[in-house]
Formats: C-alpha cells, sequence, structure tokens
C-alpha cells in the first residue's frame, strides 16, 4: 500500500463565513484555526496547504469570559530601549477588532513559510458585511 499524497489540483477550497456575535473568542479561533490548515477534511497533510477560505464577521461583538477585557494585554515592542507598548483587550477592541481574531488564530497556525500561506486565507471585518458574496460562502456552524 502507498500512502496518499495530496496534490495541489486534487485540493477543493471552499469559503465558509463565521458569525462570531456572541461567540467565545478562543473556541472561535481555535474553530478557524483548524478550517485553515484543513484538519477537518479527510485528504489533511501536516507539510501541505489543505485548507479553505474562512470570512470572519462580527468581530466587534465577539464575547470573552472573565476579566480578559480589561486583563488582557498585548505587548509591541519596537526594538529600541523603552519602546514597549501595552494595549488591553479593550483598547484593541474599540480601536482595531479585526486584530484580535487575527492575532489569536496567528499564534495557532504552524510557523514558517506554510503557516503564512494558510493565514492568508482568513478574512476578519469588524461588522455584518463582507464583499466577498461572490464565491458564494457557507455558513460555518459550532
Amino acid at each position: 500500500m502507498k500512502t496518499y499524497m495530496p496534490k495541489a489540483a486534487d485540493i477543493e477550497r471552499k469559503w465558509y463565513v463565521v458569525d462570531a456575535e456572541g461567540q467565545v473568542f478562543g473556541r472561535v479561533a481555535s474553530q478557524v484555526a483548524n478550517i485553515l490548515r484543513g484538519k477537518n477534511k479527510p485528504i489533511y497533510t501536516p507539510n501541505t496547504d489543505t485548507g479553505d477560505y474562512v470570512i470572519i464577521i462580527n468581530a466587534e461583538k465577539v464575547a470573552v469570559t472573565g476579566k480578559k477585557e480589561s486583563d488582557k494585554v498585548y505587548k509591541i515592542h519596537s526594538g529600541y530601549p523603552g519602546g514597549l507598548k501595552e494595549t488591553t483587550l479593550g483598547e484593541m477592541r474599540a480601536k482595531k477588532p479585526e486584530e484580535i481574531i487575527m492575532h489569536a488564530v496567528k499564534g495557532m497556525m504552524p510557523k514558517g513559510r506554510l503557516g503564512r500561506q494558510m493565514f492568508k486565507k482568513l478574512k476578519v471585518y469588524a461588522g455584518p458585511e463582507h464583499p466577498h458574496t461572490a464565491q458564494k460562502p457557507e455558513v460555518w456552524n459550532f
């Protein structure tokens, strides 16, 4: 018996819409990461991009548990002395609500060239509208 390895032509990519309104933040991110990697398909291979495209809408209305709104801190450093900038989840939600989910999903993707390629298939929008209606996306329910 030979092990089946999917070719680039064999991979059928679908588009999914995920409504994040009222969903728990980490659960949405982990499910989306699995779809982007292709772990929900029988042809999943760790060294090949077999995943689908994911559109997340209502990113600003995602729910968090506990005191994460004020206690979760995003840190960015410029590389210079004293260049540390800290932003809480609440501040990030007010300024860039898409970045919250993108940051979480990116941390769950493989590191390296393949992970960056998979991450490009994620589209996140703060409101309920998206410009990808031509792709006829299916609704993904958890």
